[in-house]
């Protein structure tokens, strides 16, 4: 037997990051010859990689010819922090499908749409079927009608101008006026409730969130079945929990 073979590794990957890891360690900017020398690259690699790496945003050239970390990298940390807060608040959405046997749900209102952000399921807690996207039906889901109910008038009404009320079953509401009605008389607010509106045989309960200033919701779905109003009642008390410790983690900075 020969020698375990080690992992393969991209060469050209790792003097790229080698080299924005140099670009980053200067604020005010270093030019390429700079940059070859503390990298020990070629100067004609080093120019070749800034050529790549400027063209994708991950530098930027200033005027004097001298090289900084581009809006790129900015986008991708954003991301890393979106992923890093989902991964702190992941053991509370599963703790409230343990403990309900529901798969937990959590959306954001993003760029004037509502989306689906972490579904935690699991064998006893399988999800609803999303045979409509969210996106095309917040009027349908206990997800969207809550993110809708905490949203001013303006903005209401300006997400609803943009979205068909679509009849996903016999339940669903499909008058603007009627929808609008029922969220704001809602007697279980700030909970709203979605009773086979979105998929007959089952029924959702949200309650509101935030990560910072944006809006979101947490919720479940639960069988039609059985003693709905007091498996509604158990859960709303368990969301309001769950949704206090998520909106306090997706606040942390760190």
């Amino acid at each position: 037997m020969g020698a375990q073979e080690g992992p393969t590794l991209i060469a050209s990957v790792q003097r790229a990051f080698r080299l924005m890891e140099a670009v980053g360690a200067h604020e005010g900017g270093a030019p390429a010859k700079q940059l070859a020398r503390e990298t020990g690259l070629a100067l004609a690699t080093t120019y070749h990689l800034l050529r790549t790496l400027l063209h994708d945003g991950y530098v930027r050239k200033l005027e004097d010819g001298s090289f900084v970390l581009g809006e790129r990298l900015d986008a991708l940390h954003d991301v890393g922090g979106a992923q890093t807060r989902l991964t702190r608040i992941r053991p509370t959405l599963g703790s409230l499908r343990d403990d309900l046997s529901a798969a937990a749900y959590l959306t954001f209102y993003e760029d004037g749409e509502i989306r689906v952000a972490e579904i935690v399921d699991g064998p006893r807690a399988p999800r609803a079927e999303l045979w409509v996207g969210f996106e095309d039906a917040g009027h349908a889901t206990a997800l969207g009608k809550c993110v809708l109910r905490e949203l001013d008038d303006e903005a209401r009404q300006e997400y609803l101008s943009r979205h068909r009320l679509e009849d996903l079953t016999p339940r669903t509401i499909t008058h603007r006026t009627e929808l609008l009605r029922r969220l704001d008389a809602s007697s279980d607010a700030p909970a709203v409730t979605d009773l086979e509106e979105y998929s007959l045989g089952t029924v959702c309960v949200a309650v509101p969130v935030y990560r910072g200033d944006t809006l979101g919701s947490l919720g479940v779905s639960l069988r039609a079945d059985g003693d709905r109003a007091r498996a509604i009642e158990s859960a709303v008390e368990r969301l309001l929990a769950a949704a206090d410790r998520v909106t306090r983690g997706l606040s942390l900075t760190i």
